[in-house]
């Protein structure tokens, strides 16, 4: 039993005769009776008979009729999905990510990827950590996960996309505020606001610390970065966090970021299951994104004409005569 046949079947008893399929499947009466007798023979039941005017179904046929028609008709609306998503024009772009990441991340790429992708569905799911982004792809509950890279994780690839310098927020009216740069030995005095403790940057400066024999006095923890660096601009203490894309500093007047360079920028990027098998939607989301936080090439200066309107020359060596 094939879908050829169980289509001819179909079309047959819409259609009421062979002869009219047959022209509708450009080919002949006897091949359009083939396929309706090969279904027969393998459920050894007729499925048709004669009528004084064209054929008719059975009542086996009309049975098999109604299974088909239901079976086939999900079936193609399943393939034309499945070829709507392969084309990336239709589909749901399932993204995990932190809290705040859509705001500094994917701000540009969203309105972008939604004036190309109008018919593909974006949807965010919030996660504390990137543990637990890591764990919703391996539940297979999202396609993309924003997150801090780490350590290799197995069964997922992580592909880096923008390195953030570190930087210490203060409050303007803070000594520290007037500084050019933050050392090491800075970090010891400061009132820490403490980052997630189950989040990379967490243990990424609790490296950086141990290393240095550094402990900063810490009153004060909070979920996410943006959390940290409002307690700095309010006075609550001092908060170590990195540049954020599309941070605006004319909508904080009273606070300061201060670069750390001792500091090892902090890697952000994707973590996926496996590139290979996103669908392209999934895939024009990522280079989205990717592409809205790679800054621009430096402009290449245009030389101004001279006076008289005529292209200026190039410059020559000019050497002395011996």
């Amino acid at each position: 039993m094939t879908l050829d046949d169980l289509r001819a079947f179909l079309a047959v008893c819409e259609a009421g005769s062979l002869s009219a399929v047959a022209r509708d499947l450009s080919c002949t009466q006897s091949a359009v009776s083939q396929r309706v007798r090969r279904l027969e023979r393998e459920l050894g039941l007729p499925l048709l008979e004669r009528q004084p005017r064209g054929v008719a179904p059975t009542p086996a046929g009309r049975l098999l009729r109604h299974a088909a028609h239901d079976g086939i008709g999900a079936l193609d609306l399943a393939v034309r999905q499945l070829r709507e998503i392969r084309d990336g024009a239709a589909g749901t772009v399932r993204i995990t990510t932190g809290a705040i990441s859509v705001r500094h991340f994917m701000s540009q790429a969203v309105v972008s990827f939604r004036a190309r992708h109008p018919q593909v569905g974006l949807e965010f799911q919030t996660s504390n950590s990137g543990r637990g982004c890591l764990d919703a792809l391996a539940a297979d509950t999202a396609d993309l996960a924003w997150i801090t890279i780490g350590p290799p994780v197995r069964g997922v690839q992580q592909r880096p996309v923008i390195s953030l310098p570190w930087v210490l927020a203060v409050r303007a009216d803070d000594p520290l505020a007037t500084r050019a740069t933050i050392g090491p030995d800075d970090l010891a005095d400061i009132r820490h606001i403490r980052l997630p403790e189950n989040s990379t940057s967490r243990r990424s400066l609790d490296g950086h610390f141990a290393q240095h024999g550094t402990e900063p006095d810490a009153s004060t923890s909070v979920a996410d970065w943006d959390t940290a660096m409002l307690l700095a601009e309010l006075g609550l203490g001092h908060a170590i966090v990195p540049t954020l894309p599309n941070w605006r500093p004319a909508e904080h007047p009273s606070l300061r970021l201060i670069p750390i360079p001792s500091l090892p920028p902090l890697a952000t990027g994707w973590a996926v299951r496996r590139w290979e098998t996103l669908s392209p939607a999934a895939l024009a989301f990522a280079d989205a994104v990717a592409t809205s936080l790679t800054p621009p090439p430096p402009a290449t200066p245009t030389p101004s004409p001279d006076t008289t309107g005529s292209t200026p020359a190039p410059d020559l060596l000019v050497r002395a005569p011996a």
